[in-house]
């Protein structure tokens, strides 16, 4: 059972994830990635729909309710809004590159946001990061990541302004460290939830959660965290 602040409302029922009623077209861009691939196998699990935006084709294995879509250039705003046509809702879980500068997440976002409002698509999950805006404190845990990442951290803290102005039903997701850890589904998730120098989730967690958030919305225009 996952253990929840007081700033999350109700667990969603878990017989809920498997209901045929509840099965979503999503599209996901950072599909190929380390946490990209855990929203796309486990959304395929649950009975998605999955819209997989790639840079190379044949990324990813074939699978029933699996389509890629070639999607190189992050500035090209209508082949994106091609590939949402019918799209529930858009997962994001772009983190750009280890060393060095790198505007990926802000990019795509600026193609993002003006390709779901062509495509009439509402609903948007991205993976930001704690520590960046508000977040970036005096914290033992915020000196050290960015100290570490730094480029990446100005990266999304450039990306989440065009999310919170875009008019879009849009959940910023901060997770801390990011680990290989299979996922057992106890983690903490809220608004307020304490971020700790040691603190970390799993990506398979943490995909977990994002599929949750799509088929349940609870943090809609809200930037939980979620920790283990």
């Amino acid at each position: 059972m996952r253990h929840l602040d007081p700033s999350y409302s109700l667990c969603k029922p878990a017989t809920m994830r498997h209901d045929a009623s509840n099965r979503l077209a999503l599209a996901v861009l950072g599909a190929t990635g380390a946490t990209g691939r855990h929203v796309v196998t486990n959304a395929l699990a649950r009975g998605h729909r999955v819209v997989a935006l790639v840079r190379r084709p044949g990324s990813l294995a074939p699978a029933p309710g699996l389509r890629e879509h070639l999607w190189a250039d992050l500035a090209d705003a209508a082949g994106l809004g091609a590939a949402l046509a019918g799209v529930d809702a858009v997962i994001s879980t772009l983190g750009g590159a280890e060393k060095g500068p790198t505007s990926v997440c802000t990019e795509a976002m600026r193609s993002t946001v003006p390709a779901m409002a062509a495509a009439g698509v509402k609903r948007l999950i991205v993976v930001s990061a704690h520590g960046v805006l508000e977040t970036h404190d005096s914290s033992l845990y915020s000196k050290a990541v960015w100290a570490g990442v730094a480029d990446r951290m100005r990266d999304k803290e450039s990306m989440e302004p065009l999310i919170t102005a875009s008019g879009l039903d849009w959940t910023i997701v901060r997770p801390p460290k990011l680990s290989e850890h299979a996922a057992n589904g106890k983690y903490a998730t809220g608004t307020d939830t304490s971020v700790r120098l040691w603190s970390s989730i799993g990506r398979a967690d943490l995909a977990d959660f994002l599929l949750d958030e799509a088929e349940v919305p609870r943090y809609t225009r809200a930037h939980p965290r979620i920790t283990r």
